[in-house]
């Protein structure tokens, strides 16, 4: 993807919602800063502007709004972990604020 390719037609870094149950989307710019207007589209092409909270590296997550500790962040329609602390929209979302619920044997109940 080009550079030209990766802003919207506001000019601003593109990040992509890819499902209508999406709460996170992808960076699809060189790493944006703090502060930085993302244009986020959805598959219709459309979406909101949205600022960065912190610096997010180029195809890492954004917060498209608040989520709460505990509450399950969803990426490509699929879960890929819950909260574990709060996340404000335009946060930077990644394993420093992310728990991921796949593999996890320390999770597995164990029987008495």
């Amino acid at each position: 993807m080009s550079s030209e390719d990766r802003a919207g037609t506001t000019g601003r870094p593109i990040a992509l919602k890819v499902a209508d149950a999406d709460n996170v989307a992808t960076i699809f710019a060189d790493g944006i800063a703090r502060g930085t207007v993302v244009q986020v589209r959805d598959r219709s092409g459309a979406g909101p502007l949205l600022a960065a909270r912190g610096d997010i590296p180029y195809g890492h997550k954004i917060a498209l709004e608040d989520i709460a500790p505990g509450q399950t962040i969803v990426k490509y329609g699929e879960s890929i972990g819950v909260a574990s602390r709060a996340i404000a929209a335009g946060d930077y979302v990644h394993v420093h604020n992310l728990d991921s619920m796949r593999g996890r044997g320390d999770l597995e109940r164990k029987e008495a």
